[in-house]
Formats: C-alpha cells, structure tokens, sequence
C-alpha cells in the first residue's frame, strides 16, 4: 500500500506513477491506472459495494472524480451492457486496492483495458478511508488526477490546476451529457436469460407515449420507462415546451443528469413550467426533481458532501415506509421554500434533507433518489409504475393526482 500524506509536495514514494492533488495542497500518492495524462474536477466517494461500471458511466458523475470506498473493484470485469451512458462520464477514480482480477461469466474485459479504452484515468493504493473522512469533515475538494508512466509530475502545476478549477455551482454540464437530437427508445430490462428486451420485439403495441426530457439520463432509466410498456422519445435538455408538447406526449419526464440545477434552470424552468401547465403527469428524478423543484418556485443548495451510493434509507412520509435507495447527488431542494400546494413526500435518513416532493392536485411528482438503482435496491421502483398509472388515468379522464 502506497501511504498518502498531508505534506504539501511530500516525497513521492518509489514506485509512485499516479497522484491525487488536492486544492488545500493535500497529496495522495498511488499506482497509476488506465490512461496517462491529468484531469481537474470535484473529488467525492461513493459507498456502493456493487455497479463500479455502472457508477463510472453515470452521467450524473459529469466533472467528478469518484473514490471508491468498497476496496475490491474490478472483480466482475467490466462489458458493453453495463453501460450507462456511451462513454464514462467521470473524470477519474480513485482506489484502495489494485484493480481485482475479473471473476464473473459476464465480463468481456479487464477494467483496466476498458478504463485504457476510454481515455481514463486511475489510480490506486490510496488510503480511501481517509480521503473519504477528509471529504466528510471539509465538503467535497477539487482535485486533480494525474497518472505518469514515468512517475514526472510537476506538483506546482497540479495544484495551480486545482486551485484555478470553478467548482459545480453555477456550472450547467446537462447540455454537454444530453443527446443531441430527439430519438425513440425502445429497449427494455435485462434479463438472465435473453438479456435486454426490446418494445419493437413484442407483440403488444406501447399504450403510453413518453417524452423524456435528456438532463443526462441513464440507459436503465429509459429501459424502466420502456418496461412499463410506453413507447419513449428523448430529447436533448434544450427541447422547449412547444417541441415536446409536439409529440403529443401522454406524460413528460424529467431526467437525471448533473451539475447546478439552477445553471440548467436558466433555459429549463421555463420549459417546465409551461409543461406543468398543460396539465400533462410529469416525473422527475434526480436533477430533474431539482429542476421540478425550480419551476414550482422553491430553491435549490449544494450539499457538503453530497449522497452517492446505494444504501441511503429514505421515509415515504405519506406511508411511513423505509425505502433503500441509490442517490447520486451533489445538490438537493431547500424544503422550507416550497411554495403552498408543493408538499414534500420523502425524507432522508440519514440528514434528513428533502427526498421528494407532489403537487397537490395535479399529476405531478418528483424524487431525489434512482428507483431504476442500477446499481443499488429496488425498494424505489414501483415509482415508475405510479408514474404509468397516473397517466393511464389522464388518458381515461379520471382526475387522479400524484
């Protein structure tokens, strides 16, 4: 194990080809993994003991550099369907252990070919338990990741890279992860036995028509969409109200994705709000909670050190029942701006800040949390099927609200 230090520009121990530089000149030191090269951006962790693909190529990651805190990662390989995005939207990953060799019938590729395949950057060997309390104790740094073959590295100019980098609020990154253009999705969940389905396979015509809003989505949120047997269209974070009103949606989805929600809310609280208008259902997840949240009138705050992984106990404070959800947040709502009729329907248990919210008499509802996990509980995903019913009942007439 390579032994991280406090020292500003400690000696680097031998062998040493990777190094985490922190903005308070803080220095970990550690084997370099994937890619050579340096990248800038917010330092957090992430407690999930299972999905480290999935987590890397979650577009809510944009701009991150994400520690791990389970130390054995590698050890189901990586392969192409647990994918949640094209490429990995983290900037970089920060180990315990070297990566674990793959033990799993599915993996296709060792990590580390597919980090190296993706221009990413590791390293490992760092001590992540105290990075982590670090990130506990003083909010999430910004840092820069670097990893060199030849174990050069100009510390003076890691840490003037760091100290320069911005930081997330006031930074709207949902353009840069959203499709580009509209297109229809039609995949559907993974199965043991045929792997992932497709709507234009099965015999039944979709009874729903979803638009999806693109914020950053997850494959395995448009895959739970589609499960409900809707026909999906996405369209990137830019689309206005007009272009997606002119899809005749049935109901509208808000997305999850990363960075301000009120950077992103400049050109989408508009949108939202003339969504809601239309009295079409409306579902929000994660950033699009946020954004939800905007267009209502409430507020949004950046969070210390933020949710990220898939153990985060949450109260449905209308059932009172406990649900273990994944989250991977940065930012949340600020409860006691909700405006009259927005009522708060979950709660964490952990800090207890605001987990989702309704508007009283109408079809709308959001949450903070991932009920398609992926990785992570289950516990959430009948919100999906509340979302269909909602619609199903605004097809027939009924007056249901969220």
């Amino acid at each position: 194990m390579l032994e991280a230090s406090a020292n500003d520009f400690s000696p680097k121990p031998p062998g040493a080809t990777g190094v985490l530089v922190l903005d308070d000149g803080t220095v970990f030191w550690g084997k370099g993994l994937g890619t050579t090269g340096s990248k800038t951006g917010e330092v957090v962790f992430n407690t999930s003991l299972t999905g480290y693909q999935e987590v890397l190529t979650d577009p809510s990651y944009a701009a991150q550099i994400i520690t791990f805190t389970f130390p054995h990662i590698g050890n189901v390989g990586a392969n192409p369907e647990d994918m949640e995005s094209t490429t990995p939207a983290a900037l970089g990953c920060v180990l315990r252990m070297d990566i674990t060799e793959p033990a799993n019938w599915r993996s296709s590729q060792h990590l580390n070919n597919w980090l190296i395949s993706h221009n990413f950057i590791g390293i490992a060997g760092v001590d992540t338990r105290r990075l982590t309390a670090k990130i506990r104790d003083d909010g999430a740094p910004t840092g820069v990741i670097a990893h060199s073959s030849d174990s050069a590295f100009d510390l003076d100019r890691l840490l003037a890279q760091a100290k320069a980098w911005p930081g997330l609020e006031g930074m709207d990154l949902a353009k840069g992860v959203s499709c580009s253009k509209a297109h229809t999705w039609t995949e559907t969940q993974w199965s043991l036995s045929k792997g992932f389905g497709d709507l234009k396979n099965s015999r039944k015509s979709p009874v729903r028509n979803i638009v999806a809003i693109d914020f950053g989505a997850k494959r395995n949120i448009l895959r739970s969409l589609a499960d409900t047997g809707s026909k999906v269209t996405v369209v990137p974070a830019s689309a206005t109200a007009e272009e997606i009103l002119s899809y005749n949606p049935d109901g509208i989805f808000l997305s999850n994705g990363p960075g301000d929600p009120a950077a992103t809310g400049l050109y989408a609280v508009e949108t939202v709000q003339r969504l809601i208008e239309s009295g079409k259902p409306i579902f929000g997840i994660c950033l699009g909670h946020q954004i939800l949240a905007l267009a209502l009138g409430a507020k949004t705050y950046k969070l210390k050190q933020g949710h990220r992984g898939g153990n985060q106990p949450v109260q449905n404070l209308e059932t009172r029942k406990v649900e273990i959800t994944s989250q991977n947040h940065g930012f949340c709502v600020d409860r006691n701006s909700l405006p009259a009729g927005v009522i708060e329907t979950h709660r964490s248990l952990f800090d207890g800040i605001l987990e989702g919210l309704r508007v009283d008499g109408k079809p709308v509802f959001s949450v903070q949390y991932h009920p398609e996990a992926s990785p992570g509980p289950q516990d959430s995903y009948y919100l999906f099927e509340r979302f269909a019913e909602l619609i199903d009942a605004a097809k027939n007439g009924e007056s249901e609200t969220a």
